[in-house]
């Protein structure tokens, strides 16, 4: 039974008619272990049927263990979206893309997808400076109407430099991740591990972050 009705399968073609090079999901699954990967795969091959550049790419994380790692793939289920010839721009989903976070899931392709980048001159400016690198990690809940602005931000922001990666972590499914990151409320970006940001920031008090971040390290 297909996940989206005729209307949000519609809605769905008409924002992916923006995305004019290739995307390729990359899903990295075990469904025998993990409760959410059927349903993510079913998200992520719906979403793909609906555009000729959209394909999905399905791994198993145990057998395929070497890709997961070379793209630094750690849990399941996973999503990395992907580029034109495999590029990585570091855009990962953790978790199942459901509820709210679905229209980040859309977001991240349209980025790819189109290059249609919006980023402030002082962000883009300070991330062409970069010289360590940069851990963005959203932790969100698909119930939350606030996560998906932290998560296209963060996407945002890996796509524009080669030295950020920034995860979508749905935190219900990872607890362990919410424990060690003291997740309280959603959403709660960490950036490398030691610096936090709560709740739907403005870019410009999100670079503040990064850059206490990097000056940390």
């Amino acid at each position: 039974m297909a996940l989206m009705d005729k209307d949000t399968q519609d809605q769905v073609r008409d924002l992916l008619a923006a995305v004019t090079s290739p995307v390729k999901l990359h899903l990295f699954t075990q469904e025998f272990e993990c409760g959410y990967c059927k349903e993510t795969r079913q998200i992520a091959e719906e979403v793909a049927a609906l555009s000729d550049q959209v394909t999905v790419d399905v791994y198993d994380f145990v057998a395929d263990e070497q890709l997961a790692k070379s793209l630094g793939i750690d849990k399941i289920p996973a999503i990395a979206v992907m580029g034109d010839g495999d590029q990585d721009y570091g855009i990962r989903f953790y978790g199942i893309p459901s509820g709210y976070e679905f229209t980040s899931l859309l977001e991240a392709i349209i980025l790819v997808g189109s290059n249609d980048l919006h980023l402030e001159p002082a962000t883009q400016a300070f991330l062409d400076s970069l010289e360590s690198p940069v851990h963005l990690q959203v932790f969100v809940t698909p119930t939350c109407p606030y996560c998906p602005r932290a998560v296209v931000l963060a996407h945002n922001l890996a796509y524009a430099s080669d030295k950020v990666t920034a995860d979508m972590v749905e935190v219900t499914e990872f607890p362990h991740l919410g424990q060690r990151y003291q997740v309280m409320g959603v959403p709660r970006t960490v950036i490398n591990d030691e610096t936090f940001l709560e709740g739907a920031a403005p870019e410009a008090m999100l670079l503040e972050k990064v850059k206490v971040a990097v000056a940390q390290d």
